[in-house]
């Protein structure tokens, strides 16, 4: 199947061919903010509309300014879902911030928006519930997200590649949360967790295992997000954007990281960084010994990073080693896990996306 790159920008979602250079246009004008794509070999033909020569992908597309958005047949044409049941009596909120896909059943999808809400499709998300009791954790009254202190949003969901009643939500900013019984309860900030999680990460070959990047530094948890350590060493930049993990090894990964969020985001001045666990360490509380990890920076490897560089969104591709990178500066892809890049020869805007997908 032919490999293509969904990014999403302030003014539309682009639909990259790599292999033939095209980019395509889709819901323009609309703010996006998150993806959730997912091929109609995994999804089992969920959608029985989906059928033809692009029916190759369902593609769940969340807006800043409209809502959710879904296509079933690759990114062709989109319709808006969950019109009546996202938000209090349909009304909204119009923010969707985050979208994702239950990989043991991809009729299950689970919807983040702003203000901070967690809702449940089971058809795909043509019809929405909301999940109760986020905003009732005790941290709650602490979340704020700084350019509009007033008001916070759910930033990733994640579900366990091990357990489908297992989720977790990053809500930026303020809390890492989950829950082991799809939603009715929750743990507000497990110990060692970060506070202004940007993007978190599981891999089926660790199923236990969860990677998180924030504005507070990177982590990863052994135990199912039960308990986070931070990983630091060789990160000079401790502002964690955007997170992949390598499609074929679990225990490498690659991160975006800056200064800080100004560097980030108004400046432009971030980096790229490959993560490898190995080795052990002893837990100086209980004496329990685990594997350590250390980052590189992956400069001069075919990529721009440093000044003049906007924080990169990062998606897993399909083979080992496979790792795309999007900025302001262009389009780019690993094979190698990091060791190389290649620009991706194609025209996308100039300024820094929000979302990227690849299928």
């Amino acid at each position: 199947m032919e490999t293509r790159v969904h990014a999403g920008y302030d003014d539309g979602l682009r639909i990259v061919h790599p292999e033939t250079g095209s980019v395509s246009l889709r819901l323009a004008d609309r703010a996006i903010e998150c993806l959730s794509v997912t091929p109609v070999s995994d999804a089992d033909a969920v959608t029985p509309e989906a059928e033809g020569d692009n029916a190759d992908a369902r593609v769940l597309v969340g807006t800043f300014d409209a809502g959710l958005f879904r296509s079933t047949d690759g990114g062709e044409s989109f319709e808006r879902v969950a019109v009546d049941t996202l938000g209090p009596g349909g009304s909204g909120p119009r923010a969707v911030t985050a979208v994702a896909t239950s990989p043991h059943d991809p009729a299950v999808v689970w919807i983040g928006t702003e203000p901070s809400r967690v809702y449940r499709s089971t058809d795909g998300g043509e019809t929405v519930e909301r999940i109760g009791g986020l905003t009732e954790v005790p941290s709650a009254s602490e979340w704020s997200f700084p350019p509009r202190p007033d008001t916070h949003h759910v930033r990733w969901i994640e579900p366990c590649p091990a357990d489908p009643d297992r989720w977790f939500v990053g809500v930026e900013a303020g809390a890492l949360v989950v829950t082991s019984d799809g939603g009715e309860t929750w743990v507000d900030r497990p110990e060692g967790s970060r506070r202004d999680n940007h993007a978190l990460a599981t891999h089926p070959d660790a199923p236990d295992r969860v990677y998180a990047a924030a504005g507070d530094g990177f982590a990863e948890s052994d135990d199912r997000g039960d308990s986070w350590r931070v990983r630091d060493a060789g990160l000079d930049h401790g502002y964690v954007w955007g997170l992949a993990v390598d499609p074929g090894d679990p225990d490498t990964a690659v991160v975006s990281a800056a200064r800080g969020a100004t560097a980030a985001h108004r400046r432009g001045e971030a980096h790229l960084y490959r993560y490898r666990r190995g080795g052990e360490e002893e837990d100086e509380g209980t004496g329990a010994t685990g594997d350590a990890g250390a980052f590189e920076r992956l400069d001069d490897r075919g990529v721009p990073t440093g000044e003049g560089t906007y924080r990169a969104v990062l998606a897993a591709g399909r083979s080992g080693g496979e790792i795309w990178a999007l900025s302001n500066r262009g389009l780019f892809v690993t094979r190698d896990a990091g060791d190389s890049f290649e620009q991706v020869p194609v025209d996308l805007p100039d300024r820094p996306a929000r979302a990227l997908a690849v299928a």
